[in-house]
């Protein structure tokens, strides 16, 4: 099926009334809009959108259509998580509650493209995804296939045998040493935790509580501590200028326009290397083996 330009899409569409007697086109089939098309679709509708009243019939089209306008962006996402094993399609559904958490967190005032502001929302959210649902802590990659080359030999060798292989056997049909396969029964206690629901002994007075009243609460910090963790060897590597410019937007806050008179350069200038400095930074983000 083609993709639909712009052009197609509001030659096309029949016009629904918004606000304010302006329009925005009906497109038919949102998803086939093609992503370079759809950023600038995107605009008019976020553009749209702010000045809507949220549970109308208008606000549910605008924010519907800027959803699946921007389907591409989770199957971006989620295609780099593919060789983990989970269906692709349980990733994309979850990449898409990213996708709708940035749409409905998204602000146009703050200058930036809804591509560079929705991927770590998206990402973010897998993230999420394959920490609550696999390994409950973390080991490293070795492991984990040595782990699930474990569970394939100890099934081959107990139907064999008729019995619970030894360690030797493991070793020799896996081709690790013994010790090795005792490292990966150990990995393998890492791959599920206990029930937050399950019982523990209490004192005489309170009786008998649940594992998830000893716990404490969740802090949302930590997160943030772990991104700027890996933000800051990639803000590092930026030179003095840049590293300037980051600091003058995102901790004085000021505008393009001040600080391209703190560097003696002009507005569309300095628009052109925060763009292109994000776009950096992001890419060191989204590079790296999602472990």
């Amino acid at each position: 099926m083609a993709a639909v330009t712009v052009a197609q899409a509001t030659a096309t569409a029949q016009e629904t009334v918004t606000t304010d007697g302006a329009a925005l086109p009906r497109i038919e089939d949102p998803t086939r809009v093609r992503p370079q098309e759809a950023r600038e679709l995107s605009r008019q509708f976020f553009d749209r959108l702010v000045m809507l009243e949220e549970g109308t019939r208008e606000f549910q089209y605008v924010r519907n259509t800027l959803i699946e306008m921007n389907l591409s962006l989770v199957g971006y996402a989620a295609s780099r998580f593919r060789a983990r094993g989970d269906s692709l399609e349980d990733i994309v559904q979850v990449g898409t509650i990213g996708l709708i958490k940035a749409i409905d967190r998204f602000e146009v005032s703050r200058e930036v493209e809804f591509t560079t502001f929705a991927v770590p929302y998206i990402v973010g959210e897998i993230k999420r995804f394959f920490r609550d649902t696999s390994w409950a802590v973390h080991v490293p990659r070795r492991l984990q296939e040595a782990r699930a080359e474990l569970a394939r030999a100890t099934e081959e060798l107990g139907s064999r045998l008729g019995r619970t292989p030894t360690t030797r056997e493991l070793s020799q049909l896996m081709s690790l040493s013994e010790d090795e396969v005792i490292e990966a029964r150990k990995a393998s206690n890492c791959y599920q935790c206990a029930s937050l629901d399950a019982a523990v002994a209490g004192d005489a007075e309170k009786g008998e509580s649940v594992l998830a009243d000893l716990l404490g609460e969740e802090d949302p910090s930590l997160e943030l501590v772990e991104d700027f963790h890996s933000l800051a060897p990639l803000i590092d590597g930026l030179d003095d200028r840049e590293r300037r410019i980051i600091h003058l937007r995102f901790v004085e806050e000021l505008t393009q326009a001040q600080i391209a008179d703190r560097i003696g350069v002009s507005q569309m200038h300095v628009s052109r290397l925060i763009s292109r400095i994000i776009k950096q930074l992001r890419a060191g983000l989204l590079e790296p083996e999602v472990a």
